[in-house]
């Protein structure tokens, strides 16, 4: 009996640690990260104050914003301490100054620093690793990223690799690094369904849509659309509609009119009752022509933005909605 007790508790903690969910925090750095990686300040100070809000302190973004400089250059970085910095002009009172900084004492030992490095270099990738090709930067990470950056006492390594997850999910081109900081997030303490749910979280709350758009109110046509849709008019008669990943709308026909879309972020699917599916992407246009049964989403993994309007406007000329995109029809393309 006493055996069967101790295996359920091991199987009851080990189910608690495989279910680690992300935290309020853990939220607010993730934002903060992401959107610091993109230059995004218009999103990003809000984004600051809710971190706050959400118990992230004030040291811990001034750590975080520091060590992104090694991942995103010292402009984004400055930039975004200027954003935390000038939200502070307007404290408040529930927003914690955090653990007091005091300087690692490895700045001054460069050889302690190293050695650090090395240790943290090594934890992270599971393995030594060590960058033979290029003997210059495999110093600035042993000694300086993972030895200088780390040293600090202000995040935890497990914190340090989620802020570096979603900075490098809001940059473009940098695949390889991020496949490797995913894995090196659960080397560094953080379960793989911490990690998954991350990235997820990210994609799902539009912080990896890279555009310039706006993204607009909750779309009022929403009862046409599976998921969640958004809706901004960009000008008279041009509009921008924004797709969470997987979101459609029904199949559609407009009447005596052409409907002109023109992708300008993410990545989504147009298709005509029939025909195969076509891909779209920033700069692709597709013109609807009139009277013929299509509909219009975003992929399975990304958020989507086309801008749309209607040419060719004849008297009567209206949309007719109908039936749903079944997932049976969505799942299908590839």
């Amino acid at each position: 009996m006493k055996r069967i007790i101790t295996i359920l508790i091991a199987v009851l903690t080990m189910t608690t640690v495989n279910s680690q969910t992300l935290t309020e925090r853990q939220k607010g750095l993730a934002a903060c990260a992401c959107l610091m990686a993109q230059g995004d300040l218009v999103r990003l100070e809000p984004a600051v104050r809710q971190a706050l809000d959400c118990g992230v302190t004030i040291n811990e973004l001034k750590e975080a914003f520091s060590q992104l400089y090694a991942y995103t250059g010292f402009p984004r970085s400055l930039n975004a301490l200027g954003v935390l910095n000038k939200v502070l002009e307007n404290k408040q009172a529930n927003w914690q100054e955090g653990k007091p900084w005091t300087r690692p004492a490895e700045w001054d030992n460069a050889k302690k620093a190293y050695e650090l490095g090395v240790k943290n270099q090594t934890q992270l990738s599971g393995r030594p690793f060590n960058y033979d090709f290029c003997p210059q930067d495999d110093y600035y990470l042993k000694s300086h990223l993972f030895g200088d950056i780390f040293a600090g006492d202000q995040l935890s390594h497990a914190d340090r690799e989620i802020v570096t997850v979603a900075a490098l999910s809001g940059l473009e081109g940098v695949a390889p690094q991020l496949a490797a900081h995913k894995q090196g997030a659960v080397n560094m303490g953080n379960s793989q369904e911490l990690v998954d749910e991350l990235c997820a979280w990210l994609n799902n709350e539009g912080y990896t849509l890279r555009s310039s758009w706006p993204k607009g109110e909750l779309n009022p046509y929403g009862q046409f659309f599976t998921g969640k849709s958004y809706l901004a008019e960009v000008e008279s008669g041009l509009f921008n509609v924004t797709f969470e990943p997987r979101c459609r709308n029904n199949w559609h026909v407009h009447h005596k009119q052409v409907q002109v879309l023109i992708c300008v972020a993410g990545r989504g699917w147009y298709q005509e009752w029939g025909k195969e599916a076509i891909e779209m992407t920033p700069g692709t246009i597709i013109a609807v022509p009139a009277e013929v049964k299509h509909w219009h989403g975003a992929a399975k993994d990304s958020w989507f933005q086309h801008l749309t309007y209607h040419k060719d406007v004849q008297e009567g000329a209206s949309n007719e909605w109908l039936e749903p995109v079944t997932d049976e029809v969505y799942d299908e393309l590839k």
